[in-house]
């Protein structure tokens, strides 16, 4: 798998088909399926929806949607062991919140377990199916390898009526969880391992979540899924490219059954930077407690993105701008967080917050008085409006704003230095408060110029930097959450030293602040509304908020790695 930027550089082409849309177009001018598009979404339903999922979701609904055609929802829910409601719930969350409805079209793979199991029995009359009593690890040995080829089970010669007799009883409970499974009969020295006569039942006393304790037995996802497709009637079957050595078990299961046969299409699964996306790893992150559950907002599942601020616009935007390919990629994280960059710097308001706060006492301003000063809820958008903001003698700006003795270069607030406040007054330091034991800097007194109300002097004097600012007495406290990335290696899954992806977890890939400050207008926010703190990042409110006590999440910072990416490659 190699790391490409080609499709960023590209990102203006984005309306142009991709090779599935073009498989799709020709069907359609041939009239192949009477003209019909359907698609659809299969998610097993044993953990959460990271953001390569949502590269598939968009892909078949928007294909379909394109088309005039429907998209199907349906789970492939064949594993009671690890599947669960919580899940079932959560990805139809997570679909409905990136933009598509399934209507009326929501169904389950236990839905078919009576057909699958008729038709399952229907290969056995056929002399293609058999009950094989090898144990998993005799399964395994009998298989063979790339280059040694496999040899056939003992039991491959039953009779169909024994065959018959031992799957019907299987069903009925009379035999323990891996003593026996069901194997189609192809064949075993074929190249490709998956047609290797693969299991297509095994025995699971298992409580199923939907269908109780109906079924001691369940079918395999590679005999569940095809007969699924073709059962709803899809017409194009698309799905991640490590389903390419399956399909000709896909294909074979249907011809064998003689039934309507979709065309499964394999496409390149996302990968993205400094990210893993197995749920198996995205599970161990959680159960290990490297994170505070499958919604927090370093992970990459649609729940995470979710709270951390994302918008559904900008993933499918992101979906749009990775392209569909047919080999593996790695995209660059820094292009998702320019897709969100994007669309929050038209929509999102600006505030201003304070978030590790140092106090200014302007001296010369009167000591009871409060102004209201108009600021801009968003440049961008001249629909936006003004908002209000209290200004007052004791003001909270940044502790990095400020240099008792400033370096090179440092245009900020330091002794006997004038700066702007942000749609206020140009104000001077005058004076520098220590604590007396740790000499560090508590406070700092300044004056201001009153002539320069908005931020402007009537005698022309120019000022090297603008600050953001609070009213000390006006703003409200908040936790702000600082993230960053979630691992400190570019690629976590790159093992060659010896360790563990877990070994690359960032220590510092969450820096919360208790102390901080924002202004008055954000009291009532809710979880989930979207702002920019001026010159911080953008930030969204975390469902934690409870009254009085706000809870900011930092979606992304103002920076724009992706751009500068981009911009290079033009040049």
């Amino acid at each position: 798998m190699s790391k490409t930027s080609e499709d960023t550089n590209n990102s203006n082409s984005q309306s142009a088909p991709d090779f599935i849309r073009e498989i799709v177009a020709e069907d359609i001018r041939t009239n192949k399926h009477g003209g019909a598009i359907v698609t659809r979404f299969p998610p097993e339903p044993n953990g959460y929806l990271h953001i390569g999922h949502a590269k598939a979701i968009v892909l078949s609904f928007e294909i379909a949607k394109e088309n005039g055609g429907i998209t199907h929802l349906r789970f492939d829910d064949t594993n009671p062991i690890k599947e669960d409601v919580e899940y079932t719930e959560s990805i139809i969350e997570d679909i409905r919140w990136l933009g598509y409805d399934w209507e009326d079209r929501l169904h389950f793979a236990s839905d078919y377990f009576e057909q699958l199991f008729e038709w399952a029995k229907e290969l056995i009359k056929k002399g293609k199916a058999f009950v094989c009593d090898l144990s998993g690890d005799e399964i395994r040995e009998y298989r063979g390898t790339l280059k040694k080829p496999g040899k056939n089970s003992p039991f491959r010669d039953r009779t169909v009526e024994e065959n018959l007799d031992l799957f019907n009883r299987m069903q009925a409970g009379e035999f323990e969880d891996g003593t026996r499974v069901l194997r189609a009969k192809i064949d075993m020295s074929a190249a490709n391992l998956n047609m290797r006569d693969p299991v297509m039942y095994r025995i699971l006393h298992e409580t199923h979540h939907r269908t109780g304790d109906k079924w001691c037995i369940y079918p395999m996802y590679d005999w569940a899924h095809g007969q699924s497709d073709s059962i709803e009637g899809i017409t194009h079957s698309i799905c991640t490219l490590e389903f390419e050595d399956h399909r000709p078990l896909y294909d074979w299961f249907l011809e064998q059954l003689e039934v309507y046969h979709p065309q499964q299409i394999e496409f390149a699964r996302l990968n993205m930077t400094y990210t893993v996306m197995s749920k198996r790893k995205l599970m161990l992150l959680v159960e290990n407690g490297y994170v505070s559950g499958w919604d927090d907002p370093r992970l990459p599942t649609i729940s995470g993105l979710r709270r951390r601020g994302y918008s559904p616009e900008s993933i499918r935007k992101f979906c749009e701008l990775i392209r569909i390919a047919k080999r593996n990629s790695t995209v660059e994280i820094s292009m998702l967080e320019y897709c969100i960059r994007e669309d929050l710097n038209k929509h999102a308001p600006r505030v201003m917050a304070v978030l590790n706060p140092l106090k200014v006492v302007i001296t010369n301003y009167p000591e009871n008085q409060v102004e209201e000063l108009e600021c801009i809820n968003n440049p961008e958008d001249p629909e936006a409006g003004t908002r209000n903001v209290p200004f007052s003698r004791e003001l909270y700006i940044e502790q990095e704003d400020f240099r008792e003795d400033p370096p090179k270069k440092f245009f900020r607030l330091a002794p006997g230095r004038e700066v702007r406040l942000r749609y206020a007054y140009f104000i001077k330091c005058v004076e520098v408060v220590k604590d007396d034991i740790t000499q560090e800097v508590t406070e700092i007194h300044c004056t201001y110029d009153p002539a320069s109300r908005g931020g402007s002097s009537p005698d022309g004097r120019k000022v090297k930097a603008t600050l953001h600012w609070v009213s000390a007495e006006h703003s409200i406290p908040a936790e702000v959450h600082l993230y960053d990335k979630l691992f400190l290696k570019e690629n976590p899954l790159d093992e060659t030293d010896g360790a563990s992806f877990l070994d690359s977890v960032n220590p510092d890939s969450l820096k919360t602040l208790t102390e901080s400050r924002v202004e008055p207008s954000l009291a009532d926010k809710q979880p989930g509304w979207k702002c920019q703190f001026e010159r911080q990042g953008y930030f969204c409110v975390d469902p934690d908020s409870e009254q009085g006590k706000l809870v900011f999440n930092r979606t992304v910072t103002l920076r724009d790695t992706w751009a500068k990416i981009q911009a290079a490659g033009k040049k």
